[in-house]
């Protein structure tokens, strides 16, 4: 118990900080204002779809808005690497401010629907950046690993929330008065989530290639990170399938309550209400699960217990066990959510993030469709307990059979505690975004140095920067010998000022070092303001007393 209370306290001192992060509040803020919008938008609009053309026209709006949003968000998402993140959501959201209220203005003059379903198209387009962009981003904001999966839950727990306030507003307005009124309330939304994200200030990004050397433009690099990196690849793979069992779900909710259980259709916003519930309570699970540093695991257990649950509806069909089952179903979405996000955050290459997260939001879309499209299907040659069981059991058996590949990315998203303590020593390189400094950590080469060895000599060619972690290094200057202990670090004016080697450094005792290439250092202090101008003095002061 002490240890569990023990990562429950450091949870909630992460997520306390994420809020005193300045930057990664008004994130959160604006993510708060544009989950309620979305899921009010979603309400209002399919009221309106089904008053003008029935359930006709609200199947085929959702089917186009989802298809669109699915083909154009690994296009979309290259605006969010190519230019600044926050200002990429800003547009987002006055695109989507604008384009709605345009819809409630044609729906109090009584203008076509077509008018009001093709701004809902542009609605979905324009919306398909905002969700990569901010994924891509939180990292350059988040100080630590902790704070990032933290700033994860918090995300999280707004989207849960906005699934219940949302809708909650648009079916309280729609009583009292219009589908233009609650369309009006939604564009205000996404001018409050606008005004968040106007007051942030990310740290710049330099331009960046891949390692191979290749071209890091264009929606097709996002392709190329996820299949050069097995990791990617399992955790989108595995997301694709549990957004294949949600959009089964979606049906087989309605197919249990009505049929199975015969509750009737209240008995459908019960079930939708049990995995809601879960929802939220998973966010405090998640919480206290942030302290293991076993996030692949959480996502394993989020997979279990998404498939589990629908499998023993299926088994033991009573309305009772289905709440419950629901409920777990949605702690473990969130678990899911939580857990896949922050992984794909620190595994994902900082150049192409939101590429990356644009083919993750195509794979989600994707799969919604085709388990909505699949469920009808199995419904009608299993039955309902058939499909349910069939359905549930995909994710466990996915989960069993991948065990071993997601314990080792847990393995290889851990950053070996002596190389970023190493980057944490250098002040200049400690200012750096969490996800800049564990890259860095990962690159860091150890060298071991004897007594008396050199390490570089005047006029030599600066290719690296050495970062002292124990002994002693004799550094050579035209006014005598200076003595470095570590911690300490050499060989930064060669590379910040693009000149030969100003000392000569040797070893004063047997010494531990990690060198760092010369374009990775670079790449990262001068791609970043606050680490460059401290850089800038670190040299400006030892060439003074050189």
């Amino acid at each position: 118990m002490p240890g569990i209370r023990d990562r429950v306290g450091e949870s909630v001192t992460a997520l306390r900080e994420v809020y005193r992060n300045p930057g990664l509040r008004w994130v959160q803020l604006a993510y708060a204002g544009a989950a309620v919008g979305t899921y009010a938008y979603a309400v209002a609009l399919g009221v309106y779809a089904y008053r003008e053309g029935g359930a006709t026209a609200v199947g085929i709006v959702m089917a186009v808005r989802l298809g669109v949003a699915a083909t154009v968000a690994p296009f979309a998402a290259s605006a969010a690497d190519a230019f600044r993140r926050e200002r990429v959501m800003l547009w987002s959201d006055l695109g989507r401010a604008v384009a709605i209220a345009l819809a409630a203005l044609a729906v109090a003059l009584d203008a076509l629907p077509l008018i009001v379903y093709a701004l809902a198209v542009c609605t979905s387009i324009i919306g398909t950046v905002f969700r990569p962009a901010e994924s891509a981003l939180l990292p350059t904001l988040a100080r630590t690993p902790e704070e990032l999966t933290a700033a994860n839950v918090s995300s999280s727990t707004f989207d849960s929330v906005g699934s219940f306030v949302g809708p909650a507003i648009a079916a309280l307005l729609l009583s009292v008065s219009s589908t233009s009124a609650v369309f009006g309330l939604v564009a205000a939304t996404f001018a409050w989530s606008a005004s968040c994200v106007w007051r942030v200030h990310a740290p710049s990004r330099p331009a960046t290639t891949a390692a191979d050397g290749s071209d890091q433009h264009g929606f097709s690099a996002g392709l190329r990170a996820i299949g050069a990196e097995p990791r990617l690849r399992l955790l989108i793979g595995l997301y694709g399938a549990q957004c294949f069992v949600a959009g089964a779900l979606g049906v087989l909710v309605i197919v249990t309550a009505l049929d199975l259980l015969d509750i009737g259709n209240a008995g459908v916003g019960l079930l939708e209400a049990a995995s809601g519930v879960g929802s939220i309570l998973g966010a405090g699970v998640a919480l206290a699960l942030v302290g293991r540093g076993r996030l692949a695991g959480d996502f394993a257990l989020g997979i279990v217990l998404w498939g589990v649950p629908l499998a023993l509806i299926g088994v033991v069909p009573v309305t009772v066990v289905a709440v419950l089952a629901l409920a777990v179903v949605g702690l473990g979405n969130t678990l899911v959510d939580i857990a896949a996000m922050t992984l794909m955050q620190r595994t994902a290459p900082a150049a192409v993030a939101a590429r990356v997260f644009g083919v993750l939001e195509s794979v989600i879309v994707g799969g919604l469709a085709l388990g909505a499209l699949a469920a009808p299907a199995l419904v009608g040659g299993l039955g309902a307990r058939g499909a349910l069981i069939v359905v549930g059991s995909l994710l466990p058996v996915l989960a069993a059979l991948r065990w071993r590949s997601l314990a080792r990315i847990d393995d290889g998203a851990r950053v070996p505690a002596a190389q970023l303590d190493a980057v944490e020593a250098v002040p200049f390189l400690a200012v750096l975004p969490m996800q800049r400094r564990e890259l860095l950590a990962s690159e860091l080469v150890p060298l071991q140095l004897a007594a008396n060895a050199p390490l570089f000599a005047r006029g030599d060619h600066g290719d690296r920067f050495f970062i002292l972690v124990d002994g002693e290094l004799e550094i050579a200057l035209d006014d005598g010998v200076k003595v470095e202990q570590a911690p300490a670090y050499v060989g930064e004016i060669a590379l910040l000022r693009d000149v030969p080697r100003t000392a000569s450094v040797r070893a004063r005792a047997d010494s531990s070092l990690y060198s760092l290439d010369r374009e990775a250092f670079l790449d990262a202090v001068l791609g970043h303001a606050r680490s460059r101008t401290s850089a800038e003095a670190v040299t400006v002061a030892r060439v003074g007393t050189a």
